[in-house]
């Protein structure tokens, strides 16, 4: 006669506990997962980096080592940045902007202008590259100053972040506007600019970064709104028109074109690059290279009552305010330190990006953006020694 052994009831019940808790473990959700019907989830912001591949975007602390004295590896961190977004309206969408400027020298007025830009500075990351040159090291210890005062005041007013870095290169070529604006010294200046840029951009781009404002360090008068303003036209690239305030030999006040390296190609352009051979550049705005470009900068309506949102394709663009949707960057499109397509640095820029897809656009009546002002005799002796200039444009 067979005999059965006698369960405890005890023995049933934890079984039963063990099984439900089993169930609960395999259908339970994530609490990492999001469900199909949670909003996305938008990146935080200011969170101090904690690891070493937190975003470069936020301030870095160095791991601290453990109690053996080997660093502990790093935590995965995953970005989804598909909820990334680049909009018309980057603050209801708290979207991050990364300004970066190639700065050989320090004007107060450049700094003053980024202090008062209107777009929350929670929302701003900074980056900059200087020169290792005696003006440099100058530029460096002045921006450092300026910085330290402003991170250490009231929350509203500091920025996300702020990153520093030094060239590894010498400059190619003096930074007197004479110097740098000569023909013979275009392919050497740009394509070290180009490098810079690169760095620049390569080192301080984070997972969170929408958009990219490049800024020159000697803009010194902008609208507070320029960020937004640019960005509510929703475009991949784009261009506000630049001038320069000068003073005239009468002491009138007057303004004048400055970035004349955005434009639409012309014929005349493309004949010109075939026949060029392979490491030629063409370079916009020299007598012994005319172009017969349309120049966004000659085609500017300036009346009172004139439509600042007018807007136009570009074939090439400038550097001295560009702004950028950060995927653009992304998908690879960067400043050529070389011929590319006979184009360098921020215009082979604009050829890098229409062959990855993108379309650059410009703002021909945006008059807002203003270079450092220069008085007559150095505008003079700027066109003495750059020769005639020949700036044509197709009506």
């Amino acid at each position: 006669m067979a005999r059965y052994r006698r369960t405890s009831p005890i023995t049933i019940l934890l079984g039963g506990l063990l099984f439900i808790g089993v169930l609960f473990f395999i259908f339970s959700p994530s609490s990492g997962a999001s469900t199909s019907s949670s909003p996305p989830s938008k990146p935080k912001h200011n969170a101090p980096a904690s690891n070493p591949l937190s975003p470069p975007t936020a301030p870095f602390k160095k791991q601290a080592a453990s109690a053996n004295g080997k660093r502990i590896p790093p935590p995965v961190v995953h970005y989804k940045l598909n909820n990334l977004t680049t909009s018309s309206d980057p603050i209801a969408n708290q979207e991050t902007i990364l300004i970066l400027t190639p700065l050989a020298r320090f004007y107060p007025e450049y700094w003053a202008n980024l202090q008062a830009l209107s777009y929350p500075h929670h929302l701003i990351a900074l980056g900059f590259v200087t020169p290792k040159t005696r003006e440099g090291n100058a530029a460096t210890s002045q921006l450092q100053a300026a910085i330290a005062e402003v991170q250490s005041g009231p929350e509203t007013t500091r920025f996300a972040s702020v990153t520093i870095l030094r060239q590894d290169f010498e400059p190619p070529v003096g930074q007197d506007e004479s110097e740098r604006h000569k023909m013979a010294n275009q392919v050497a200046r740009r394509g070290a600019m180009a490098r810079a840029r690169n760095s620049l951009l390569f080192t301080t781009i984070g997972p969170s970064t929408a958009w990219i404002l490049w800024l020159d360090a000697d803009v010194i008068e902008t609208p507070p709104s320029l960020i937004q303003d640019l960005a509510s036209h929703d475009k991949p690239i784009i261009v506000p028109n630049c001038y320069q305030r000068y003073k005239t030999d009468n002491g009138q006040d007057a303004i004048r074109p400055y970035d004349y390296n955005n434009w639409q190609d012309s014929n005349t352009a493309l004949d010109l690059a075939k026949k060029m051979g392979p490491d030629e550049v063409l370079f916009e705005g020299y007598a012994e290279m005319a172009t017969y470009r349309t120049l966004m900068a000659k085609t500017a309506d300036t009346s009172v009552g004139r439509d600042t949102r007018r807007i136009t394709p570009l074939d090439g663009v400038g550097g001295t305010a560009l702004m950028v949707k950060a995927e653009v960057h992304r998908d690879g499109a960067m400043f050529p330190p070389f011929p590319f397509y006979h184009l360098i640095e921020t215009e082979g820029f604009a050829k890098m990006a229409r062959r990855l897809g993108w379309t650059c656009w410009g703002l021909p009546n945006y008059l807002d953006v203003m270079m450092k002002r220069v008085n007559y005799l150095e505008v003079g002796m700027l066109m003495d020694d750059l020769g005639e200039q020949v700036y044509h444009y197709n009506e």
